[in-house]
């Protein structure tokens, strides 16, 4: 399904952040899918085989939130990466599934291609 690059799948509820994430994703030279939440996220990680990576927001609607979402990730589809960011949540990263890593927002653009860049090495 991908063209050999890495495919990164952005979970934001809200459409102008969501937007700039998939944005950033792309000019950090990755492929992107977008989800409004983590029932969609989980929709499209049965359906595919070639997600490397998973940028979640914490806070959004539906029957889990992102740091459920980052767990549940964790324990069905291991190898995934996993960013998770929050605007109102301050998370220590030991409430995360190992190896994941969290960012508050407001992020930075450059922090964020960092951590992508370092994981999907």
């Amino acid at each position: 399904m991908n063209n050999g690059k890495k495919v990164v799948l952005v979970v934001e509820d809200n459409t102008m952040i969501r937007m700039g994430a998939v944005d950033l994703v792309l000019s950090a030279g990755y492929d992107a899918l977008e989800a409004r939440d983590a029932d969609e996220a989980i929709r499209i990680l049965e359906a595919r085989d070639d997600i490397d990576l998973v940028f979640t927001d914490v806070q959004m609607p539906g029957t889990m939130d992102g740091i459920k979402l980052s767990h549940y990730i964790r324990e069905r589809w291991p190898p995934v990466k996993l960013l998770v960011a929050s605007g109102n949540a301050i998370l220590e990263e030991s409430s995360l599934p190992t190896g994941s890593r969290f960012f508050p927002k407001p992020y930075d653009d450059h922090a964020i291609v960092d951590a992508m860049t370092s994981l999907l090495a």
